[in-house]
């Protein structure tokens, strides 16, 4: 029994040693891919700072290390935790970037995808993706790839396993740190050994560590590979150890070397500051005096288009009297002329009136020469009856007096004129008046003006 109770003791301290060490393990593994992204993420900031700083002095080609080391860190970040591809037989075979960034950057407009896919000299899937680093550099829009791929997250979570740089935080930060490249001109050459797709990337780490010793240091570090090299450890004994406390002066001399070297690297700082600060101070002070310059043309410019403003308005202001004034005389001449015609032409009610006057003097003229005929027929008859007898009583012949004077009083004051039976179409139109006054003579027809006045000839 006590056997037992030991061996379920010792089983379950087994137990619970094995459940602790597989917490250790996925702590561990956990502590190690968040180690693993932070030093690729760390490195690739440095590796973009330097090449910024690189272009400021020469063209960054194939040939630069700051290029190569910046190549092989973006290839190790993307190929990051990737899934492998699973064939038929269920065998997982290794996957390159380059098939999740010709899936996930298609919808960057006016994209490098198929240039690279029909490269003729480039065969291999991972020698299309650093092409494709180094064509996205050339066009300045290698953070825009990114960007646009990370935001496809399905593609992304289809690609990559948990824990990766792509789907983890650092992502972000990866794109904005991508964005600084945009002002660097890249000169690649894509038929290169960098495209060689047989090996893997390798990150060179050595420019990016750097120890700086401490002023408080006892020794420098000549000393301590001058004590280390000088003899063996069998033969050293402690009356050749020199207390470490204890400088020569070939160590004050290099000390002091130093201190110099920065002073002098300082004051080099300050005169090209100081430089630049007065350099920046006349530019300032030509842009005021231009900017006063323009102030003052500003102001010019205004105060004509004030005074251009107000003539115009002057000038639109006497067109419109002008105007005024040339609407009223049309007016006033319009007026005079209607009256002019009306004055000319007589109303239709007095051309009514002249024809009546003109048809009773027209009746008037006949029954004159009616009366005319009946007082020559009288009078070849009374001179007929004259010849054939006397009268026998006077007062035939006081008759014949009283005839004699009836015609006088019907022809006294009348003139001689042809007959107008020949004239056709009636008088008491106005386009028979036109007519008539066009065929007046002083021969053939008085003029009705004078008929219609004279007293003598106003209708019973």
């Amino acid at each position: 029994m006590a056997s037992r109770s030991l061996g379920g003791l010792g089983g379950s301290r087994g137990g619970g040693g094995g459940g602790g060490s597989g917490s250790g393990k996925k702590s561990l593994s956990a502590r190690n891919a968040a180690v693993e992204r932070r030093n690729l993420i760390t490195v690739c900031r440095f590796s973009v700072k330097t090449l910024i700083d690189r272009s400021c002095f020469e063209t960054i080609d194939d040939s630069s290390p700051e290029f190569n080391n910046f190549a092989a860190i973006l290839e190790q970040i993307l190929s990051h935790r990737l899934k492998g591809q699973v064939t038929w037989f269920g065998y997982e075979s290794p996957r390159s970037f380059w098939d999740y960034i010709r899936v996930a950057c298609r919808k960057v407009s006016q994209n490098c995808i198929c240039s690279i896919e029909n490269m003729e000299n480039i065969s291999s899937s991972r020698a299309k993706g650093r092409a494709w680093i180094r064509v996205a550099l050339m066009e300045k829009h290698l953070s825009e790839y990114i960007s646009t791929a990370l935001r496809d997250f399905k593609t992304t979570r289809r690609f990559y396993e948990d824990g990766a740089i792509v789907l983890g935080e650092e992502a972000n930060m990866l794109a904005g740190m991508l964005l600084g490249l945009n002002a660097i001109d890249f000169s690649f050459c894509l038929k290169g050994e960098g495209l060689d797709g047989n090996f893997p990337a390798v990150i060179d780490y050595t420019p990016y560590l750097k120890f700086t010793q401490s002023s408080d240091s006892i020794s420098s570090d000549e000393e301590e590979l001058r004590t280390l090299g000088s003899s063996d450890s069998e033969s050293s004994t402690p009356e050749n150890v020199r207390p470490p406390f204890i400088m020569d002066d070939n160590t004050w001399f290099n000390k002091f070397k130093r201190v110099k070297q920065k002073y002098q690297l300082t004051l080099e700082q300050k005169g090209y500051l100081e430089e630049l600060l007065r350099l920046r101070e006349n530019q300032l002070s030509e842009s005021v005096s231009q900017n006063k310059v323009l102030l003052q043309r500003i102001e010019d410019s205004d105060l004509a288009h004030k005074l251009e403003k107000e003539q115009l308005e002057y000038i639109i202001v006497e067109l419109q009297d002008q105007l005024t004034v040339l609407k009223n005389n049309d007016l006033r001449s319009r007026q005079e002329l209607t009256a002019h015609l009306t004055n000319q032409w007589p109303s239709p009610g007095a051309l009514d009136v002249n024809a009546v006057a003109l048809d009773t003097l027209l009746y008037r003229k006949h029954n004159k020469q009616w009366y005319e005929k009946s007082h020559q027929s009288l009078d070849q008859f009374s001179g007929e009856a004259s010849l054939s007898q006397t009268p026998l009583d006077p007062g035939q012949s006081q008759e014949g007096d009283g005839k004699q004077d009836t015609l006088n009083l019907i022809t006294e004051g009348k003139e001689n004129t042809p007959s107008l039976l020949g004239l056709c179409g009636s008088l008491t139109s106005v386009a028979s008046y036109k007519s008539l006054t066009s065929l007046k003579s002083n021969d053939y027809l008085a003029s009705p003006t004078t008929e219609m006045t004279s007293p003598g000839l106003t209708p019973s």
